[in-house]
């Protein structure tokens, strides 16, 4: 049986460092294991209770609630504005957490990474996440990847990030196949 993990990138910048971290750990996933890309959250409308009824049944938060609650576990990819996880990836969160599948994110796996151009990786960010996730249902699992100055470890050329930091990404991506099959 084929597992389905869903990429998430907490960025909407066209081709943005987080992105292209999903693209590496994709691309060092097995073949017993298939990534699907979320679909786009910036498409997903402002949670807002008093139109959350209409709203659930939205072809755009249909589309994500479908793609979170079909896959086997998530791979996170998220930048980090003011010290904690873009109001983006912060809305799709709140979105799942209504849905009447909620109990089917309980104890779904996730693991984080995430990519800046600064000097902490995204830290504060993705112990935010962790605990968003956590109060969902869902489990953070393995080791997180945090990358500071992104910008000096990918080559544009290439498009390749260098040889540690791929290592790198191919044990986060193993350690997460690991977890699944658990």
């Amino acid at each position: 049986m084929t597992m389905r993990i869903l990429a998430v990138s907490g960025s909407s910048r066209h081709d943005s460092f987080n992105s292209r971290l999903l693209q590496a750990a994709a691309n060092c996933i097995d073949e017993n294991a298939e990534v699907q890309q979320a679909p786009a959250l910036a498409s997903l409308p402002h949670f807002n209770e008093d139109e959350e009824p209409a709203m659930l049944q939205s072809a755009s938060v249909r589309a994500w609630i479908d793609a979170v609650t079909s896959s086997d576990a998530l791979m996170i990819a998220t930048p980090e504005y003011n010290q904690s996880i873009p109001g983006m990836l912060k809305n799709a969160l709140d979105w799942l957490s209504r849905t009447p599948q909620t109990r089917q994110l309980e104890g779904k796996p996730v693991a984080l990474m995430g990519a800046t151009v600064g000097p902490w990786g995204t830290r504060l960010a993705q112990a935010h996440l962790r605990h968003v996730l956590g109060v969902i249902g869902m489990q953070v699992v393995g080791r997180p990847l945090y990358l500071a100055h992104a910008g000096s470890r990918h080559d544009a050329d290439s498009g390749q990030w260098d040889a540690p930091l791929q290592a790198q990404v191919a044990q986060w991506s193993a350690d997460l196949l690991t977890a699944i099959a658990r």
